[in-house]
């Protein structure tokens, strides 16, 4: 598999949602991705740009790396950041009860919540001393076969 890498610095819009999804898209099929894994990613980033679109401030940032057999995409705002008690940090803090994801609040935190679903590893923070939200997400290219998942449990 080929390996390219592109960044976007997107307007704070809906309409740039669409057109990183299509570069994503185009990317993956060109290096030969599964199908159905580059839908997976195309809806992890959708969610994740229309977060920085709702969330942020001024302009957001798309970076996708497909490497080997592995994709990894960045999305970065300069917005207020994840609320404390969102998500897990860097140190490894479980989210507080009926914070983000699944809790008190029914429309907060669904797309946090299908992205950690579709992605191998998901990584939500907060950028130190320049204020916003990073949500960094991978995911294997190409299926893993039903005998290696039997054995590895």
């Amino acid at each position: 598999m080929s390996s390219l890498w592109w960044s976007l610095r997107l307007r704070r819009e809906a309409a740039s949602v669409p057109l990183a999804r299509r570069l994503l898209l185009g990317a993956m099929e060109a290096a030969g991705a599964d199908p159905e894994i580059s839908f997976e990613l195309s809806l992890a980033l959708t969610e994740a740009c229309a977060n920085a679109v709702e969330h942020g401030s001024g302009a957001y940032r798309v970076t996708a790396y497909l490497e080997g057999d592995r994709c990894r995409i960045e999305v970065a705002d300069s917005g207020p950041g994840f609320p404390a008690g969102c998500c897990a940090d860097a140190a490894g803090e479980q989210p507080e009860e009926g914070a983000g994801r699944g809790g008190a609040v029914p429309e907060t935190g669904r797309g946090l919540f299908l992205i950690e679903s579709l992605a191998d590893h998901v990584r939500f923070r907060n950028r130190p001393g320049r204020g916003g939200a990073v949500v960094s997400f991978d995911k294997l290219l190409k299926p893993v076969p039903a005998d290696e998942l039997a054995s590895a449990s």
